[in-house]
């Protein structure tokens, strides 16, 4: 079996930040320099950037390596930095990939082609080129819901061939898929689960973390959930996921905006999503200021213990 660029830290509750915009529409740099200090003090092992929640489509290539920059100036080397550089062109995902790693981010996050609807051997070719295009690690990003087109189990173990891919963001929401290709992928490659609602059945069933909307919200809680489900503490973990369930499907219908709406009524950030994005609606609104509101941090707190 060919060996895989082992990450060890690419495991847990990964937070795919969302990315801050000031009232001109700006980077919002000081607000985005609160996400990530308050994820770092929550004991992330890695941010997410320049992602689904971060706005990447609606970014130029040109903020999108601001904001990586930024997240490795911040972190100093204190948490791994994952960068967004997926496109459904080739040579613009290409691009992206290598000013990512200019900027210093430490694996890029690659997403199957959009729009275009590839047939699988163009998907394999798509990320064969990605991956000889940089010296990082890359990280495979199937989101089926958004991309129309899947990353076929086949495809994927053909990729694993070479040694440039160190994992997947599996947002299939199919909990059965660490188990089904853990033989057909080398030793170390990571299974993560892109999609909030079944991580914690997808890490129960042998995944190895989950790149996160709501742990942006709850980082204590979701570091929680995995610490409990890796010292096979599945009660504990499943009473706590249960009060993140109303939040969670908040998040799921409107990302990111819901989750800028949340994170402002922590004071974190302005909620603006950039067009075609626009803000939640009153009643969606008052569904997340409710939902929030009954995740205190000492209630929370009561719930770990539980």
């Amino acid at each position: 079996m060919i060996s895989t660029i082992a990450l060890p830290w690419l495991t847990g509750y990964i937070p795919d930040l969302p990315t801050p915009f000031d009232e001109a529409g700006r980077v919002d740099l000081k607000a985005f320099a609160r996400l990530c200090e308050r994820q770092i003090a929550a004991g992330v092992s890695a941010i997410v950037v320049c992602e689904t929640a971060g706005e990447a489509s609606t970014l130029s290539p040109a903020e999108q390596e601001f904001v990586i920059r930024a997240a490795v100036d911040i972190a100093r080397g204190r948490v791994r930095v994952i960068a967004g550089a997926g496109s459904n062109s080739t040579e613009q995902a290409l691009q992206l990939t290598r000013r990512a790693e200019a900027a210093g981010a430490d694996a890029i996050l690659s997403v199957v082609p959009y729009y275009n609807k590839p047939v699988q051997s163009g998907i394999h070719a798509h990320f064969q080129a990605v991956s000889l295009s940089t010296a990082l690690p890359v990280i495979l990003h199937d989101t089926p819901t958004r991309t129309v087109r899947e990353l076929a189990d086949d495809t994927l173990a053909r990729l694993c061939q070479s040694n440039r891919f160190a994992g997947l963001m599996d947002g299939s929401g199919d909990v059965t898929r660490p188990i089904r290709l853990s033989a057909r992928v080398p030793p170390g490659f990571r299974f993560l689960s892109g999609d909030d609602a079944t991580a914690l059945a997808y890490i129960a069933a042998g995944g190895d973390g989950c790149i996160s909307t709501i742990s942006n919200v709850t980082p204590d809680a979701c570091r929680a959930i995995y610490t409990s489900l890796r010292q096979g503490r599945l009660s504990s973990a499943r009473h706590l996921e249960r009060r993140l369930l109303t939040l969670e499907a908040c998040l799921s219908r409107q990302n990111p905006a819901a989750l800028k709406y949340a994170l402002s009524l922590l004071g974190l950030m302005d909620p603006a999503p950039r067009l075609p994005l626009v803000d939640p609606d009153e009643t969606t609104k008052a569904e997340i200021a409710r939902a929030v509101s009954g995740l205190a941090e000492d209630e929370l707190a009561d719930a770990v213990q539980a």
